[in-house]
Parts: structure tokens; C-alpha cells; sequence
């Protein structure tokens, strides 16, 4: 079901378990069946309503949060998705409920001392659109940097750095202004952009992700969350 598109793995494994899927006309009740690439796979309507209802968050992460799992004492990013600190120029009609914090989880990341766009997701199609090995949704991001690069060096950090032994993905990269490049990717390595700046000389003063595929930061403030509109697709 992950691979024809219909759900994730773990959206999968939810669907099998409450009996919406059926193989053949036969309902599977057990995880991790079997079957032919030819199998006629039925999905009950209940789990595309179930899709229809999970939400997606947009959140400006602040400097000094972690994108994931609380560690060396910081705080996780998503513990600023709460009411009080929903944006007030939100337009999605959407009214907040303790549900949409069940299974929330951060479809990609961000290091603690950057900022910018961070998604989170209930919806595991999302997420896998976003971090999945085949993903190729751009990331956009803005960076401050102190030192001199050349025009060799503005060459490599398009294409020609390896990181960990592995080449790196063609990248759109430009000046924004005389202490700022733009960066376009289509892939996060871990500290990748930090790295690869420091490859050619250069240091990060500051780092912000400004958008992620169709979807940008925009006016979020730093330190609020937005939920993704209808209509909005990454």
C-alpha cells in the first residue's frame, strides 16, 4: 500500500489492524502478509476519512529547540504547538483539538541553532513526500555566512562536494545580498548546508528555511504555528 502511493507504512499497519484493508475480497487482519504484485487491494472509505481528518502544522522554529526527541536538556520544537501560541493570522478555519497533537510528528529537521519552516504531520503521505528516500520536494534557505568565496567555490557548493564519502546533489545557489546566499536543495543531510559552507571557507552566522516545495514560511512569526490550508500541497 506504501509503495502504490495509498498510505505510509505505519498508516498501513493502522489500517490492517482495524480490518480496512481487504486482499483479494478477504479482509487482512495480520501485519506483515504476503501477497502478489497482482493482488486486488480494497481500502473500507473509513481510512480515507480517517486521512481526511489529520492535520498538518507549520511551525517557525526559534533558535534553541531541537526538531525531534528532547536532548542535553533543550526542549523538543513541538512543544510550542499549543493554543496560546497559534498565530493569529492563521487563515485555515480549522479550531484547535488535543487530537491533532496524537501521532504529530516532525517530517524533517532542523539544527538547534537554526530557524525557519518546520513541518509536522499526522498524515504518514505527507511525511513521506517530505522525508522519504525518493523525496524531491526543494528546500529553501536562507544563510548569513562570514568570509570570502570564490567563483570556485560558489561552483562546488552547486555541485561537486561530497559529504561522508558521498556526492552530493546539484543545488541552486546565489547571493541574496553581500552577507547572504540562498540555497535551494533536494536533500537534508545531517548539518549539511553548515558543512558544506565550511568546505569552501566559509562560517555560518545564521540559518533560515524559508520554504518547503509550494509551501513558504511566509509572515509566520518566529515562535508560531499555522495549520496547512486546503489547497496548500508541498
Amino acid at each position: 500500500m506504501s509503495e502504490l502511493g495509498l498510505c505510509s507504512r505505519r498508516e498501513a499497519d493502522e489500517w490492517i489492524v482495524n480490518g480496512w484493508v481487504k486482499v483479494d475480497g478477504v479482509t487482512v487482519a495480520t501485519l506483515g502478509t504476503r501477497v502478489s504484485p497482482q493482488a486486488r487491494i480494497e481500502v473500507d472509505p473509513a481510512a480515507a476519512r480517517h486521512q481526511s481528518e489529520q492535520v498538518t502544522i507549520l511551525l517557525n522554529k526559534p533558535v534553541g529547540y531541537v526538531s525531534g526527541q528532547p536532548e542535553d536538556g533543550h526542549e523538543p520544537a513541538m512543544v510550542l504547538i499549543r493554543p496560546e501560541n497559534r498565530w493569529s493570522g492563521d487563515p485555515s478555519p480549522m479550531r484547535f483539538q488535543p487530537s491533532h497533537l496524537r501521532g504529530l510528528a516532525p517530517a524533517g529537521r532542523l539544527d538547534i541553532d537554526s530557524t525557519g519552516l518546520l513541518v509536522f504531520t499526522q498524515d504518514g503521505r505527507i511525511a513521506k513526500q517530505l522525508i522519504g528516500s525518493d523525496s524531491a520536494v526543494e528546500k529553501e534557505y536562507l544563510v548569513r555566512v562570514e568570509g570570502k568565496l570564490s567563483e570556485q567555490g560558489l561552483r562546488l557548493l552547486r555541485h561537486g562536494l561530497e559529504l561522508d564519502g558521498v556526492k552530493l546533489k546539484p543545488a541552486r545557489v546565489s547571493w541574496q545580498n553581500e552577507d547572504q546566499l540562498r540555497f535551494v536543495l533536494r536533500e537534508g543531510r545531517k548539518r549539511q548546508i553548515r558543512r558544506m559552507c565550511e568546505a569552501v571557507g566559509l562560517v555560518v552566522t545564521g540559518l533560515r528555511r524559508v520554504r518547503s516545495g509550494g509551501v513558504p514560511l511566509g509572515a509566520l512569526p518566529v515562535g508560531k504555528w499555522r495549520y496547512l490550508r486546503r489547497g496548500e500541497k508541498f
